[in-house]
């Protein structure tokens, strides 16, 4: 079964989701993926709008200035309920989940002053229970919530799909899976295919971008191979492009769009 690709939606030229859903229809991708933080809400009407046009949009990827591996409660709590109301929007639209990481940019081991304010047990304790709250929101509004572990430089607490397994596997809820971005293993991992098939049905969403960050087919990825390895282990969920481009929008895309079809083979 062929794959889906979709776009983050500000990567789309275009005053509204309906116009940008036309030019991603039309180079060529299934959908769109969301940007979301407080106050997504406001924007349901817009969106129920275009899910009534037939505008897929499958998944939120959060975007907000704190997240649940915060290290205050206020600002854990606050991430908290910023994820729970784009799990709300999700189920709402009809997109199958929402990408969280544990944080982005709190703090790095590899960079000075390299000292954690946390030890790493205290880390796994509260993101096993931050993702524990938020995987039962989640269960019972019929969407996923997915756990994106990003590069050593980004975040300190989950980097490689198997710590990512190891937590998804202690929370025990179908409702909390794994997404695994292509840019972040490609630093990470010592073998992009072997770890998405070492982690298998926890992969519940792909963002791809190519080495360097940019649109597929402008690095060095080897996505034929991680495409191999997504449906060895039966995927079925959608690979957003989160990236930069090269280009302007269109001549970019439809580009990224060729190479993705090149590699499926």
């Amino acid at each position: 079964m062929p794959l889906t690709f979709t776009v983050q939606e500000h990567l789309l030229p275009g005053d509204d989701i309906a116009a940008k859903w036309a030019v991603a229809s039309r180079l060529g991708y299934g959908g769109i993926e969301l940007r979301g933080g407080a106050g997504m809400r406001e924007r349901l009407p817009e969106l129920t709008a275009a899910v009534n046009a037939g505008v897929p949009m499958q998944s939120i990827c959060v975007i907000t200035r704190t997240f649940i591996g915060a290290f205050t409660e206020e600002e854990r709590a606050e991430a908290r309920r910023i994820i729970g109301e784009l799990l709300e929007v999700a189920a709402a639209v009809g997109a199958k989940g929402v990408i969280t990481p544990a944080a982005y940019g709190i703090h790095s081991n590899r960079l000075p002053p390299h000292k954690p304010r946390r030890p790493p047990e205290e880390d796994r304790a509260i993101l096993t229970e931050a993702l524990s709250e938020l995987g039962g929101v989640a269960g019972r509004l019929g969407v996923e919530l997915w756990l994106e572990p990003l590069n050593r430089y980004e975040d300190h607490m989950v980097n490689t799909l198997a710590q990512a397994t190891t937590l998804v596997e202690a929370v025990g809820q179908s409702s909390v899976r794994i997404m695994a971005d292509l840019f972040h293993m490609n630093i990470e991992e010592t073998n992009t295919a072997e770890a998405l098939r070492r982690a298998g049905a926890h992969v519940g969403h792909v963002h791809v971008a190519d080495n360097q960050r940019l649109e597929p087919g402008t690095g060095q990825t080897d996505f034929a191979a991680a495409f191999a390895a997504l449906r060895d282990i039966g995927f079925s969920g959608v690979c957003a492009l989160e990236c930069g481009l090269s280009a302007d929008p269109e001549t970019s895309l439809a580009a990224a769009r060729a190479a993705l079809r090149d590699a499926e083979g």
